[in-house]
């Protein structure tokens, strides 16, 4: 792959993607032992007194990951990425906005996730194929002057779009998906000595070859995390497989989840969009706790007007403290809506969020933030929600301190929706009566990014609004 050096210049963002869906084959799947669903508050019953701490204006936020100290948060905006000083959750700061990167005049566009580990940022794109003449790959920065990001790896040209990735150290974990002959695969970079060394790959397809002549959509890997050597990756409706990255260049198959009600042969029949937008299935966003011993996974899905079970799709909780052997515990509902259809409804599916110290904080878009009790994971119970879906899209929920506070950026980019893009910080007491300060109200939304769109002649493929994966932070002193 080349690599090549970069300028700014000003531009508009681009157009999103999909993933689809079918059932996966296999063994081990998980087991369903002592498995309970969970309704979340209705809104109507969520504490007027837990409200948010601040906010602060981000046009076209999308991701946001929380640096190591729990200091400076970073959120993509589609056409590049912003820093901001959250130290004091109360009065969140923009300190810098990066905006039109182009890669020797060519355009790096739809920036839907940004990753980073200690002074390195990553930022790739684009999140979907598109026809345009735009940069396919990733970009690197040395943040460690959050207020002036400088470029810290030349630009890394991969030849396939970028939906997600996730950074740990030197290495770089990216998911990689095409329509055939491409296969649907993990692929793992090696950062070290500021240069950039492709090492290994796994694909579904190394573990149950019978997919290749499905839908590539329908084993879309979505997005990656990685911890103690495990990568959990959701492959849609093929499931999430957790594969031993311990060695980069040979990465090997553990176990992985699926939804016992799917069947692999009905999908074959389903229309793309009823394939690609209902329950079951859906694998969209998964991750572990601190300890390894409980995984999360999301389903984003919407109602289809199908006979089959429809959005808004909740979050599954798994026990995995032997890799080997996941076993179901309980899953969490949607909160509810009166219209819960993709298209001119109200978004209420499960997207990002993260595990920390038994607890699970998640993002709903218009279904607001939740926090979820999970340390006894076959009975989670809800303890705070906030909920403004007149205003409020929320793609993501990260940890800034377990102590106080987490972040959730709201996004302006949910089609035929008012919501305003904008980082709003909430404390982590349930208890608390803290209101929110004066902020300035989100931007009205420009050019639509759906969350699964269907684009049209030459402007790309179907769009699927992305999750993100979220780094492993220490916490702050």
């Amino acid at each position: 792959m080349r690599r090549r050096s970069f300028l700014r210049t000003g531009l508009a963002a681009g157009v999103a993607l999909s993933v689809s869906a079918t059932a996966a084959t296999g063994a081990p799947a998980a087991t369903q032992d002592s498995t309970s669903n969970v309704s979340s508050t209705p809104q109507d019953a969520t504490p007027s007194s837990y409200e948010p701490l601040g906010r602060v204006e981000i046009d076209r936020a999308a991701e946001t990951v929380v640096g190591d100290d729990g200091e400076i948060a970073y959120v993509a905006t589609t056409t590049g990425f912003a820093t901001v000083d959250v130290s004091d959750p109360a009065d969140p700061t923009v300190l810098a906005r990066e905006g039109g990167i182009t890669v020797d005049g060519t355009p790096l566009i739809e920036i839907l996730d940004v990753e980073v580990d200690g002074d390195r940022l990553v930022v790739p794109g684009p999140a979907n194929p598109t026809s345009a003449e735009v940069f396919y790959g990733f970009c690197c920065y040395d943040v460690s002057d959050p207020a002036d990001p400088t470029t810290a790896i030349d630009p890394y040209e991969t030849g396939f779009h970028i939906h997600n990735c996730y950074l740990e150290g030197d290495r770089l974990f990216v998911v990689s998906n095409g329509p055939p002959p491409a296969a649907n695969e993990l692929v793992i970079f090696d950062l070290g000595d500021d240069t950039v060394t492709e090492r290994g790959r796994w694909s579904l397809l190394d573990y149950d070859s019978t997919w290749e002549d499905l839908y590539w959509l329908a084993r879309y890997v979505h997005d990656v995390y990685v911890q103690d050597d495990i990568a959990y990756l959701p492959f849609w409706n093929a499931g999430t497989y957790l594969v031993d990255v311990s060695d980069p260049d040979a990465p090997a198959y553990v176990s992985h989840v699926v939804d016992p009600e799917l069947d692999r042969d009905e999908q074959r029949t389903l229309d793309d969009e009823t394939a690609q937008f209902s329950l079951p299935g859906n694998d969209h966003y998964a991750a572990v706790d601190d300890t390894g011993d409980l995984m999360a996974v999301g389903r984003e899905a919407w109602a289809t007007g199908s006979d089959d079970p429809d959005g808004a799709g909740g979050i599954d909780l798994y026990d995995v403290s032997d890799p080997t052997e996941p076993t179901r515990r309980a899953s969490i509902d949607a909160p509810a809506a009166d219209d819960e259809s993709y298209r001119g409804g109200t978004w209420t599916t499960a997207h990002n969020f993260e595990l920390r110290n038994g607890r699970l904080y998640s993002a709903w878009y218009q279904g607001g933030v939740k926090i979820h009790d999970v340390s006894d994971p076959a009975d989670p119970t809800e303890l705070a929600a906030w909920r403004d879906a007149e205003t409020t899209g929320f793609w993501t929920a990260r940890i800034l301190d377990p102590e106080t506070a987490f972040v959730a950026s709201s996004t302006d980019v949910i089609p035929k929706a008012g919501t305003t893009g904008e980082l709003v910080t909430f404390p982590t007491d349930p208890d608390s009566g803290d209101t929110e300060s004066d902020s300035s109200d989100g931007g009205a939304i420009g050019e639509s990014i759906p969350g699964f769109t269907a684009a049209t002649g030459a402007t790309g493929l179907a769009g699927g609004m992305v999750g993100a994966a979220w780094l492993r932070r220490r916490l702050r002193s």
